[in-house]
């Protein structure tokens, strides 16, 4: 019961930082996120976006898509494969990423990082035994925390 109770504070703390990210600025965590990576990585593409956040490339098309339509990113396509298209931040875009509330990435992501090597592997070792136990398939693993 205890670990429970762990898991418990976790989606808590999860779940409290993207409505407090919503509340904010009328955005969702993960849509702040994608334009944090985009300001840091300027004319990005959407499968570098993709893999930045570690999430399916459909489900970034479908984030940049609604950054666009708000006008908070802009979306060219690409000199030499016109299929390829690049992001960059509008100034609305900005001004949202000056308003929210740190972490952009969102508060797991964050600590995880804080994590020290050995930590982080004895947490996956544990969470893939959970995992394997749940029965459940690896599909989910691309979804946001967000999207939850």
């Amino acid at each position: 019961m205890r670990v429970l109770r762990q898991f418990r504070q976790i989606f808590n703390a999860v779940k409290t930082h993207f409505q407090q990210v919503e509340k904010k600025v009328g955005l969702g965590g993960a849509q702040v996120w994608a334009l944090s990576v985009i300001r840091e990585r300027p004319r990005i593409g959407v499968g570098e976006l993709a893999r930045a956040m570690s999430i399916h490339q459909s489900t970034a098309s479908n984030l940049v898509k609604t950054l666009v339509q708000r006008e908070l990113v802009a979306a060219s396509k690409d000199g030499g494969d016109r299929r390829a298209v690049r992001l960059s931040l509008l100034p609305a875009g900005t001004r949202i990423l000056r308003r929210s509330p740190a972490p952009f990435t969102g508060v797991l992501p964050q600590a995880l990082s804080s994590l020290d090597a050995r930590a982080l592997q004895r947490l996956e070792s544990d969470l893939g035994l959970l995992i394997d136990r749940l029965r459940v398939s690896s599909r989910g693993a691309d979804t946001l925390l967000a999207d939850m």
